[in-house]
């Protein structure tokens, strides 16, 4: 297999015109700020604030509620209205700090622990944990664990994952077309906190200027490196794109770390740099709202715990009624019922659409075709692994290495018969997943 790829994958409609073009927007929110204390992997943070306390942008008002876990800070200034349960975008009801906006944007002061030139590795993993930075591609796997493998001398890569094979997402194209030096900065910071690793850049070859720019900012890197990889879905995915950038593998029951490898996303990458250098905490993040019912798809630089319906009128409002809106992408991301949800730390995207195609489908029987197995980057067998769902058969899931599935959603995308291949397996894996935590 060449390298700069992968086995299977598909070239979905890509949907990025609608807002690549144009140049990143920030906004303020209006209303209350929503903290979900759950918006990490890892246990729940802790309220460290009581209702009626005043806040100021920047103050941290929930600390880390175990080593898998991470603090949360006040985007705004403004006063504690409430702690209590509110909705998260997965329909979930999750205990939430509620904060009054006060429309000052009052600020703690920001400053290192340290000089960043006087900071051991050590030193910068700290900077990252108080920073409460995770992984903003959507896992949110809290960074400083990330950054703290029992064998740091055996890390070789540290890959900035930029391909952004998600259709109608550009948030990471914005970032890297206004801020290059943010990332690549960022990257630098990852690289340094392990002995032996090299930096490398994973770009998708549908982005010939970000691949250019970088390779200009790089030229004189010994340690950074650009790789152009091919443009397919999932080319993003984190075992995809190890293998596309080192040619070495892992599944589901090995962490990249196990392969010498640490991957994180661009605007992960921004907000490690910020913490390191300037003892920033993580406040806001790049969302695109986009999908052909909005009125002015772009990339929005939001501020963490601001509601969906204030990007969404931010955005121009609904050009007619949304069939469908998503968290997310079309492949990755789920339909929503509810605007009234807060941004979080891993929201990436908003996309409406005004035809609902899925739902429109009629699943038929299975014609034996095999696409789904040729578009399998896990190289599986999802007809039979769906199969095996839809007869309750955990026993040949599991025999078929159903756990190895990404729920990329390659296999549904391309059926003929239009089976909810992905869906069922990702089902299964739910329940497969429940019975090994208990």
């Amino acid at each position: 297999m060449a390298r700069g790829t992968f086995t299977g994958g598909i070239h979905p409609y890509e949907g990025k015109e609608l807002s690549k073009d144009k140049p990143i927007k920030s906004v303020l929110p209006k209303g209350d700020l929503v903290y979900p204390l759950s918006q990490h992997i890892g246990a729940p943070a802790k309220p460290i604030v009581a209702v009626g306390d005043h806040v100021l942008t920047g103050q941290k008002i929930a600390e880390a509620g175990g080593f898998v876990s991470a603090n949360i800070f006040a985007t705004v200034s403004g006063t504690v209205k409430a702690i209590e349960k509110r909705r998260l975008t997965t329909g979930a009801m999750c205990d939430s700090i509620i904060v009054e906006n006060d429309g000052q944007y009052e600020e703690v002061e920001f400053k290192p622990a340290k000089p960043y030139e006087e900071m051991t590795p050590e030193d910068k993993i700290a900077a990252v944990r108080e920073a409460g930075v995770v992984g903003m591609g959507g896992a949110g796997f809290p960074t400083a664990v990330k950054f703290a493998p029992k064998e740091p001398d055996k890390i070789d890569y540290v890959i900035a994952n930029c391909s952004e094979c998600e259709p109608y997402l550009t948030s990471d194209y914005r970032r890297m077309i206004e801020e290059p030096e943010l990332l690549l900065e960022g990257l630098k910071i990852a690289v340094s906190i392990f002995p032996n690793a090299r930096g490398i850049l994973a770009i998708e070859d549908n982005k010939p200027d970000c691949i250019a720019k970088f390779r200009e900012l790089t030229r004189n890197e010994d340690k950074i490196s650009v790789k152009a990889v091919k443009t397919k879905y999932p080319e993003g995915a984190e075992r995809m794109l190890i293998y596309a950038c080192t040619g070495r593998e892992i599944n589901s029951s090995m962490l990249p770390a196990d392969a010498g490898c640490i991957v994180d996303n661009v605007d992960t990458l921004c907000a490690v740099c910020r913490a390191v250098k300037e003892g920033r905490p993580l406040m806001e993040r790049i969302v695109t709202i986009t999908g052909d019912c909005i009125a002015d798809p772009r990339n929005y630089k939001v501020r963490i715990g601001t509601n969906y319906k204030e990007l969404i009128e931010e955005a121009g409002g609904f050009v007619t009624e949304p069939a469908k809106v998503i968290s997310g992408g079309p492949m990755m991301g789920f339909a929503i019922f509810d605007l009234d949800v807060p941004t979080t730390k891993t929201a990436s995207a908003i996309t409406a659409f005004s035809k609902d195609a899925v739902s429109e489908m009629e699943p038929s029987a299975c014609i034996n075709c095999a696409r789904c197995i040729e578009v399998c980057p896990e190289r599986l067998v999802p007809k039979n692994l769906a199969d095996a769902v839809e007869h309750n058969d955990e026993k040949t899931f599991l025999d078929m290495y159903g756990m190895e599935c990404c729920e990329c959603g390659c296999c549904s995308y391309i059926c003929p018969a239009r089976r909810q291949l992905t869906q069922l397996i990702k089902g299964m894996r739910k329940i497969q997943l429940g019975k090994r935590k208990k």
